[in-house]
């Protein structure tokens, strides 16, 4: 878990009107980013079909992935600056060190306008159902990532929980008629990764800064680095009818779900959630994902949604489990059948497979 330090700061962090947060409240926050995450995808493919269906004046479309983003964040820093107003203060800002600034400015430019770049073309080239399973090598990376660069501790049980989500979103692939590898999966691909690095880098400045900066200064920078990259590979005309009237009427589904809900709940359980609880709450998502593309777009995912929604519902029981797996694996094998000592089983399967048992315990010797 992520604790910051403020002792450069005025006053102690207040990230909501509430004040001070306990611990549950990012598990809590967690599984509410995720389900809004979950349904960005087709919330914004659905969207970008309105624009379709109402064209401008010269035949353009004006609710276009672009112009979702950038309007949504607009609208985003409305609450917050409310939010996180105690946080955001010029005696706190020029208490940032250049380090802050240069990790603020790196997770911006990766989580604000890199990875929406990336999401967006892999929207635009594949199915929102390919996207969410790709993106379920994410949890066990980000486990085994805050354990190497963060130094934080290892959960094994929720690194076996994630795997087994992964083994679900495989099957789910493996029985799906649609799934090719081609651009806009490549692009999946990597907004993943691009996606928890910049995860990695939120929990490492959160340690230092107070929330309400990282959230509003993060948007802010995030917001003119998509704009700049947009214009520079594609040109200004991308953001035409940015204040046209169906825009202005749609995007406020997209920004209060996306932008307000999950972006602020995303950046509190980054926060105050362990990383297990995190890669927990996100293994739901493929499920979650899949079942809002049903919904909203009519996608099918294919015969292995039944098998793989099984997989994944017990990777998040395996994950919520509060007894310990490897005790329960020792319960088991201290219950087996025992052998004698010339027992052909325990030549089959040596001491070292079970390290956390006795000799005796080994040998049946109760």
């Amino acid at each position: 878990m992520c604790t910051p330090s403020n002792t450069r700061f005025n006053a102690p962090e207040s990230p909501t009107i509430l004040g001070p947060m306990p611990i549950r409240i990012g598990l809590l926050c967690a599984w509410i980013a995720v389900m809004c995450y979950a349904a960005a995808n087709s919330i914004a493919s659905r969207l970008v079909s309105v624009g379709q269906a109402h064209p401008l004046a010269d035949g353009s479309n004006a609710i276009t992935f672009a112009n979702l983003f950038v309007l949504s964040s607009l609208i985003s820093l409305v609450p917050m600056v409310f939010l996180f107003r105690k946080d955001l203060t010029r005696a706190n800002l020029r208490k940032l060190a250049v380090k802050d600034w240069q990790l603020l400015t790196i997770s911006a430019f990766v989580s604000s306008a890199l990875t929406p770049g990336l999401f967006f073309f892999a929207l635009e080239h594949s199915t929102v159902t390919n996207i969410v399973l790709i993106g379920r090598i994410e949890p066990p990376l980000f486990l085994m990532a805050t354990c190497l660069f963060l130094k934080e501790r290892f959960d094994k049980k929720a690194m076996i929980a994630g795997l087994i989500a992964l083994l679900g979103a495989s099957v789910m692939i493996g029985f799906c008629d649609t799934t090719t590898l081609g651009p806009g999966e490549l692009a999946a691909f990597a907004a993943t990764l691009t996606f928890m690095g910049s995860t990695l880098m939120a929990r490492k400045v959160l340690k230092t800064v107070p929330m309400g900066i990282f959230a509003t200064v993060r948007t802010v920078l995030g917001l003119g680095f998509y704009v700049l990259l947009v214009c520079t590979l594609q040109g200004p005309e991308q953001f035409r009818g940015l204040l046209s009237p169906v825009l202005l009427k749609q995007v406020w589904i997209y920004a209060l779900v996306v932008f307000v809900i999950g972006q602020i709940s995303w950046n509190l359980a980054l926060k105050h959630a362990k990383p297990g609880e995190i890669s927990l709450a996100t293994s739901f998502s493929p499920l979650a994902g899949i079942v809002f593309a049903m919904t909203l777009l009519g996608e099918h995912p294919g015969a292995g949604l039944l098998p793989g929604a099984v997989l994944i519902l017990l990777a998040i029981y395996v994950g919520q489990s509060k007894r310990p797996i490897p005790r329960k694996l020792k319960v088991l094998w201290a219950n087996r059948p025992t052998y004698s000592h010339s027992d052909i089983a325990q030549v089959l399967v040596p001491v070292a497979a079970f390290p956390g048992l006795s000799a005796k315990g080994y040998k049946g010797q109760y």
